[in-house]
């Protein structure tokens, strides 16, 4: 493949050899009334021209753009437009509503410094009143999809070097304090190149997905990588999955997907949803690659979801389960391409203590999913309080080095130092300094890399470290009522840790009489971790918060459950810890929605 120095030079060149042929399938939410919409790499060229002379022409080049757009091609026109006028874009998700998602991107705007936005003419009224709103009126705003506003013929390529940034990503967190990676070209030169190697993709590749693009497996794993390989993609909705889970499959179906997937909850969302009829219709023996990129990925998903679409021509040799994050850019590990899965059974007091070790028969386990082999970086595992590395088969925090590291976050030095430059204790020369801590913490054995939770949402009771998936999913798998609802699981302090489990119930449960399920709760979790569950409160569809991957906030669940933001369906919980939770709302009897 040929050398780029910087991602646009690639998709100049890729425009220029691919010009016939299509770039993006998107389908439609309603396949009733209209077909998929092509976008060629010719036309992807003209417009993404046209919106870079605009930019260009108003001083954008070098600065940071906010792209605010509904699910759809012209998010893709606006990405790479900025990529040809050497611009910075920053990807975020559309504020169609007054709320959390607005008061975020109002964050994003001011922290980034965004001296344009641009969205489409649906949007561009409402963006233009709320930018003014914010008293934001030297934002410039414009709807790419309306006309005349540029000539392409006035484009000039930006000079750029491998350092310069090719966009901001936000990263899901707290609204008050977004934290934008800065991702430069080498950067996503890197990691798409890691891509590559991962899944085998090929020119001819045809990969495809829902997740939306202001999230970083939608943009580079699903947008870029296509460009990045002059390959092809087909495309739809984040709302149009979840509302009929069977058109993802339907997509990789029609559209021939080789490579594509998202988090571990949309296969099992798979499982339950796509009807006997409905998967009868179905070939998924193109898929060769099915990425399974959330945290945690669960044995018991992949194995179902293997079983349930066996007849349909999926291979489990097809999963590819991985790891990464938007401080790497994306990818970091996965299962070698054809192999079947690595998971391995795990005696649950050792991985407790941080040692991963086979369960004797009888004693609890848990199974964990191997997130596959690292290749293209440095990884080690970490001590994090005394950051000495540990040996093989200890769990500890997973820190990293490599090409596709971001150089930190946007305007936020002291945190870099912390967390991109951190330093192994007792060890000199290159490999001392310059370690992304991720957060995660992990073990590896035997090449594999076993992801077992994140740092800060470790539960520490009596000594043990609980891990809150464990715990979660123990809770959803043996009670019915809360089989399908999502929960979360955290500590909260008084005089000493204490347990407390926020579990969603079926709406259909939501009028029932809800204290014998908040007792089989208690009596579940202890009965499995030992631990007393004197804290369970019961909510409805809907309320545990999650990231755009579908992972559970949990941090953000625990500082709301102390605000007494929750609002309770049926709640236990301990005097001590109702003495430090704000007064809550009271109890909702109202139907689920």
């Amino acid at each position: 493949m040929r050398s780029f120095r910087t991602f646009t030079e690639l998709v100049l060149s890729r425009a220029a050899e691919h010009s016939a042929e299509d770039a993006y399938i998107f389908v439609p939410d309603d396949t009733g009334t209209q077909g998929p919409e092509h976008l060629s790499y010719a036309t992807l060229d003209q417009e993404s021209r046209r919106i870079a002379a605009w930019l260009q022409e108003h001083g954008a080049s070098g600065r940071q753009v906010l792209l605010l757009y509904p699910s759809g091609t012209a998010f893709i026109k606006a990405f790479t437009g900025c990529l040809y006028a050497g611009a910075v874009a920053v990807p975020a998700p559309l504020p169609t509503e007054q709320g959390q998602r607005f008061n975020r991107v109002s964050g994003i705007v001011r922290d980034a410094e965004a001296c344009a936005v641009l969205t489409d003419s649906a949007n561009a009224p409402q963006i233009t009143e709320w930018l003014a709103s914010e008293g934001m009126d030297d934002v410039l705003c414009l709807a790419t999809d309306s006309d005349g506003y540029a000539d392409p013929a006035a484009y000039s390529e930006p000079s750029l070097t491998p350092e310069s940034l090719a966009f901001l990503q936000y990263t899901s967190g707290s609204t008050s304090d977004p934290k934008g990676v800065m991702v430069s070209h080498r950067n996503l030169l890197a990691n798409e190149e890691a891509i590559h190697r991962a899944v085998d993709s090929k020119p001819g590749s045809r990969i495809g997905g829902w997740l939306p693009f202001y999230h970083d497996m939608g943009l580079i794993g699903h947008l870029l990588h296509p460009l990045y390989m002059g390959a092809s993609a087909a495309l739809m909705s984040p709302v149009s999955f979840l509302k009929r889970p069977h058109r993802w499959l339907q997509m990789i179906d029609e559209h021939k997907i080789n490579i594509g997937g998202g988090p571990n909850f949309a296969y099992d969302l798979c499982v339950r949803r796509v009807t006997d009829e409905q998967l009868a219709t179905l070939d998924l023996s193109c898929w060769e690659s099915a990425v399974n990129g959330a945290e945690p990925i669960r044995a018991e998903t992949m194995k179902a979801f293997s079983r349930r679409f066996a007849q349909a021509g999926f291979s489990p040799d097809a999963f590819f389960p991985c790891y990464g994050m938007a401080e790497t850019t994306l990818l970091v590990s996965g299962a070698p391409r054809g192999t079947t899965p690595v998971m391995r059974s795990a005696d649950a007091e050792a991985l407790e203590r941080g040692e991963l070790t086979t369960a004797e028969e009888g004693a609890a386990s848990r199974t964990l999913v191997s997130s596959g082999h690292v290749r293209d970086f440095d990884v080690r595992v970490v001590d994090p309080g005394t950051r000495r590395e540990l040996s093989a088969g200890n769990v500890g925090e997973i820190w990293a080095k490599g090409d596709s590291v971001a150089n930190g976050y946007w305007k936020r030095p002291e945190t870099n130092v912390e967390i991109f430059d951190a330093s192994i204790a007792d060890t000199v020369g290159e490999d001392a300094g310059g370690w992304l801590r991720t957060g995660d913490l992990g073990v590896i054995e035997d090449g594999e890399l076993y992801v077992t939770g994140r740092l800060k949402e470790l539960v520490i009771l009596a000594g043990r470290n609980l891990y809150p998936q464990d715990v979660e999913r123990t809770v959803q798998i043996g009670d019915e009522a809360l089989s399908i609802g999502s929960g979360a699981v955290f500590s909260v302090e008084t005089d000493r840790e204490h347990l407390v489990i926020v579990q969603e119930v079926r709406a259909k449960a939501v009028r029932s009489d809800l204290s014998p399920v908040a007792a089989r709760v208690q009596r579940l979790i202890s009965g499995e971790f030992n631990v007393p569950a004197g804290n369970v409160v019961l909510v409805r569809p809907g309320t545990i918060r999650k990231t755009t991957s579908g992972k559970i906030q949990r941090t953000l669940m625990r500082k709301l459950f102390l605000e007494g933001a929750l609002v309770p369906l049926h709640e236990v919980l301990e005097p001590a810890v109702r003495g430090i939770v704000a007064e809550a709302p009271a109890p909702s009897l109202e139907p689920a929605v």
